[in-house]
C-alpha cells in the first residue's frame, strides 16, 4: 500500500501525487543582509526526526501544504494548506 499524505482539501491521496520543494523556511526581506541570503538559498539543515518541508499537491488540487514529518521514519506528523493554515490530520 501506498503510503498517504491527508491533503487538506482533497482527503487522503497517495504520496506519489505530491512533490516536494524543501524545508519550510522563513524568507528573509528584501533588506536583510547578505549573509541572511546566503543561508535561505544555500545552507540546509538535515535533521534527524520531525521537519516541516513544503509540497505540492501536483496530482489533485494543485495547493501547497506544509508537511510536518519524521525524517527517520517518514510517518507524517501534520499537513496544513501553507496559505490557509487549514489542517488535515493524518
Amino acid at each position: 500500500m501506498a503510503s498517504l499524505i491527508h491533503c487538506p482539501h482533497c482527503g487522503p491521496r497517495p504520496r506519489e501525487e505530491f512533490t516536494v520543494r524543501g524545508a519550510a523556511m522563513q524568507r528573509p526581506m528584501p533588506d536583510d543582509s547578505w549573509d541572511d541570503w546566503f543561508a535561505y538559498v544555500y545552507l540546509r539543515e538535515n535533521p534527524r526526526g520531525p521537519h516541516r518541508e513544503h509540497w505540492q499537491h501536483t496530482g489533485g488540487c494543485r495547493r501547497w501544504l506544509e508537511v510536518t514529518r519524521n525524517t527517520a521514519t517518514h510517518e507524517t506528523l501534520s499537513v496544513r494548506d501553507a496559505a490557509l493554515g487549514t489542517e488535515a490530520r493524518p
